[in-house]
């Protein structure tokens, strides 16, 4: 009589470690709702997958300037979106430090967050603008890092390792099955 006992633990074992990969990328994409705020040009938005809707309403969103201390002496706007998100924004805001309060329709805080809105831009001209003509570079194209370069958070290397390592344990698992298919 055969004792599959052993194959039943290596199974689990695999499957533990399969698994591993998927709850700390799980529980780590999950820590907190909370809210996004992001500018463009005068207009500031925020977003959020925090509230539910009752009675119709998501809730609202507040923009309080540094001399305003309640959610109800900002400028409000009502939530709008889906099940997977909300948002508001509001427009022509001037130049200042500012923060955004979400209040969901149940009377619970998604969040906050502060945002500063930079003055806009203006591109100068000169009057006497004339065409010059610049000598090509002598050493060619100068390789490098460039835009490529962007420094990641310690979560997000330890779970790309832990993910490389799962698939390299899957396809050493996946080779030694094909060379002996009896075993597990």
């Amino acid at each position: 009589m055969r004792n599959s006992s052993p194959h039943l633990r290596t199974g689990l074992t695999v499957a533990a470690v399969a698994a591993l990969p998927i709850a700390l990328a799980a529980g780590s994409a999950h820590a907190g709702p909370g809210i996004s705020v992001s500018t463009t040009g005068s207009t500031v938005s925020v977003s959020t997958s925090a509230c539910a809707q009752l009675n119709g309403s998501w809730g609202t969103a507040a923009l309080l300037s540094s001399g305003q201390t309640s959610f109800a002496q900002g400028r409000q706007a009502t939530l709008s979106g889906t099940n997977s998100g909300q948002s508001a924004a509001w427009a022509n805001v001037s130049p200042g430090t500012y923060t955004v309060i979400v209040m969901c329709s149940n009377n619970s805080t998604a969040g906050t967050q502060s945002v500063v809105v930079s003055p806009p831009v203006t591109p100068t001209m000169s009057a006497t603008a004339s065409p010059t003509a610049s000598p090509s570079p002598s050493r060619g194209v100068m390789g490098g890092i460039g835009g490529a370069a962007r420094d990641y958070g310690t979560v997000t290397l330890v779970g790309g390792g832990i993910l490389v390592g799962s698939g390299v344990l899957a396809t050493a698992w996946y080779l030694r099955r094909r060379q002996k298919p009896y075993r597990f």
